[in-house]
């Protein structure tokens, strides 16, 4: 089998390679990395060239041979849900699984409109991932307020290759978030958008759930790999995404 993998950060190609492998020894895994699409989010959103870039990375995946694929980049992931339609191989989001486990918790606090706090290191990942988390709540039935904060400082001191200063800054705004201030109650979970964030959220030392996405995107990268495994669910992996199906996308065969 072969896991196709999307990325916008190269240097989290080796991570993720990592994960996939541990994961599933027996898989191949293919990766195309395109810097350009990020920086293009960041600086003009996600335009529509981005989105013909996103799609045409996606077919020559699916035309390499991957049986699915990951998107790593949360600022990308509604314009891979678009492409995959096109696509008859699974598409994962890799913020999904944390969307989903963010409003599960929201709605095991047992209390009215619940917060969710999300925290990024670019404004180009709050409303993707701010947008999931609202549609995963209204299909769960959870009445939650999603806020959403971007951590100042933090995306220029991984620039230039500070990352105990991202570190740093990513874990006192968890910390923060977590507290009630400025008329806001406390958070009940904080979703970290940036799978680069990942690391620091263990440094936070707070008593919610800080949720990060790569480790429930392999996971589920891998449910999508292995549908016959007991115990897998493959469900996510049979149909278009739609609200409440975990953001991983399956289209029909094109019909050329």
């Amino acid at each position: 089998m072969i896991a196709g993998l999307l990325h916008t950060v190269p240097a989290l190609a080796p991570t993720f390679d990592a994960l996939v492998a541990e994961a599933v020894p027996s898989a191949q895994r293919e990766h195309v990395v395109d810097a350009w699409m990020l920086e293009t989010a960041i600086a003009e959103g996600v335009t529509s060239a981005v989105r013909e870039r996103v799609a045409s990375h996606l077919r020559h995946l699916a035309e390499s041979g991957a049986d699915a694929v990951l998107v790593t980049c949360s600022s990308i992931g509604e314009a891979a849900e678009d492409a995959a339609a096109d696509l008859d191989i699974p598409v994962i989001r890799v913020d999904a699984p944390m969307a989903a486990e963010a409003a599960r918790a929201a709605g095991r606090a047992g209390t009215d409109r619940a917060r969710i706090a999300v925290l990024a290191t670019n404004t180009a990942t709050l409303g993707p991932t701010t947008r999931l988390i609202q549609r995963e709540a209204a299909a769960q039935g959870v009445d939650a307020v999603v806020t959403a904060t971007v951590v100042e400082g933090a995306a220029r001191a991984r620039a230039v290759g500070d990352q105990d200063t991202h570190d740093r800054l990513i874990a006192e705004a968890v910390r923060k978030a977590a507290v009630a201030s400025g008329g806001e109650e406390p958070a009940v979970v904080l979703v970290l958008a940036q799978a680069s964030m990942a690391h620091a959220a263990e440094s936070a030392g707070v008593d919610i759930p800080v949720l990060t996405s790569p480790a429930g995107g392999v996971a589920r990268l891998v449910e999508a790999l292995t549908p016959s495994d007991p115990g897998t669910p493959a469900a996510s992996a049979d149909r278009r995404a739609s609200p409440g199906s975990d953001g991983t996308s399956r289209g029909k065969a094109p019909t050329s």
